[in-house]
């Protein structure tokens, strides 16, 4: 199920990736304003670390059988 009013924006890194933030913003709030904020407080780093885990491959240990 979904999350009513969550706005997406795409914000474009320092190297040139993009990441996308969802977030719940009030009625009367300056999108524009919070956006630039979230660009600033973005850790570019912990982001990039997560997308390297995501896709890594683990190799070898599914091949092991228990010894009897």
């Amino acid at each position: 199920m979904a999350i009513p009013n969550v706005r997406r924006f795409r914000i474009q890194g320092p190297a040139g990736q993009w990441a996308t933030l969802m977030a719940v913003v009030p009625k009367g709030t300056d999108s524009d304003a919070y956006l630039e904020d979230a660009k600033k407080r973005f850790d570019w780093k912990a982001w990039e670390e997560m997308q390297n885990k995501q896709f890594k491959v683990r190799v070898g240990q599914q091949k092991q059988k228990k010894a009897k």
